[in-house]
């Protein structure tokens, strides 16, 4: 019996292939916003009804520990981390309570994105239409096993 083509890869690589084959073109509608809600004020994160029915959702911490920008990305790629999987933290006899962030400001860049003003003071990222669709936590875009 044959084994050839079987690879065993860890949770890490599953995610990242996971996230290469959701590369694929996505239909216009696939990527509109019918409607947005930022829960700023309540502090609990961002919802978008696509035009394709489709819903997503996530929170504030997610968002910011998924920053699409250069730096955040290329730090994610050499610690191994997916979008949305916070930094580890250093371990320590008694570990500082860190606030999660929040977003101070969301402002629309064009009609393709919006920008994240954060409590920690970072705002270099844009979060694309595609971006976010991509990202979406829902079950039936998260595959079965692989987390993000």
């Amino acid at each position: 019996m044959s084994h050839e083509g079987i690879r065993i890869v860890s949770e890490n690589e599953a995610r990242r292939a996971a996230l290469f084959e959701s590369k694929q073109k996505l239909t216009t509608d696939a990527v509109t916003p019918q409607k947005v809600r930022v829960h700023k004020t309540e502090g609990t994160g961002m919802e978008i009804d696509w035009r394709d029915g489709h819903k997503s959702a996530w929170n504030f911490a997610w968002l910011r520990n998924a920053c699409p920008c250069a730096t955040c990305h290329d730090e994610r790629e050499k610690s191994d981390r997916a979008p949305g999987v916070p930094k580890p933290q250093p371990i320590t006899l008694l570990p500082l309570y860190e606030a999660p962030a929040r977003p101070v400001e969301i402002t629309p860049v064009g009609k393709y994105a919006l920008r994240f003003k954060w409590s920690d003071g970072h705002e270099s990222g844009i979060y694309s239409w595609d971006y976010l669709r991509r990202v979406c936590l829902c079950a039936e875009c998260v595959p079965l096993g692989v987390t993000r």
